[in-house]
């Protein structure tokens, strides 16, 4: 498949890439610093863009299947609109684009997602470090949730740079549910399977050991 991944430098972004490359998909990542991506492929393209940017994104979404949204910002304690003004302009050019399926990352404290951290998380670490960034995504996916694409968002819980098991847990009932670790490898492997399958779409998987 073609794939376009924004957000491919480091973290879940990198390690999509890298499994997409080893199971043989064709795969476009948009960065803005190319020059700090060190994986060479002959089935990667490397484009140097930003998601704020409508052009660098309408140039890149020609013939693409699938969109993995996975990008992310150190904490801070300024107004964030990255999240919800670059999924905007994402899914306005999908649709020009007539690409269809898009995979968007956010995290524990998403939506209704609220609450599902542990104390420590919910309590401190979300509200007084994170706050910012989850109002954000907050609206990120509600922005997601109003497109008529077809969308699934990915919550991971606590990511580890741990081995690929292949064996982890995945809510959509959040009932009784709270977040444990998971390796960017394991949430790389479940976005990868849903390039193709329609089990979640429309749905927000959390995903946590």
């Amino acid at each position: 498949m073609n794939v376009l991944i924004i957000g491919a430098s480091r973290g879940i972004g990198l390690e999509v890439l890298k499994l997409a490359l080893d199971y043989n998909h064709l795969v476009t990542a948009l960065v803005r610093y190319p020059e700090k991506l060190n994986v060479e492929d002959d089935k990667l393209w490397l484009e140097k863009g930003d998601i704020l940017d409508v052009g660098s994104i309408s140039h890149v979404l020609k013939d693409q299947d699938v969109v993995c949204c996975t990008i992310g910002i150190n904490p801070t304690f300024n107004k964030v609109t990255v999240f919800s003004e670059g999924t905007k302009n994402l899914i306005q050019e999908m649709k020009k684009a007539g690409v269809k399926r898009l995979i968007c990352v956010t995290g524990i404290g998403g939506g209704d997602s609220k609450g599902h951290g542990g104390f420590l998380y919910d309590k401190l670490i979300n509200p007084l470090i994170l706050g910012r960034i989850y109002e954000d995504k907050d609206r990120q996916e509600s922005i997601v949730k109003a497109s008529d694409i077809e969308w699934i968002i990915v919550r991971p819980g606590f990511l580890t740079n741990g081995k690929l098991t292949k064996d982890y847990k995945v809510f959509i009932d959040l009932k009784r549910v709270t977040a444990g670790k998971i390796s960017r490898k394991d949430v790389a492997h479940f976005i990868i399977n849903q390039f193709e399958t329609n089990e979640y779409l429309g749905k927000t998987p959390l995903l946590t050991y």
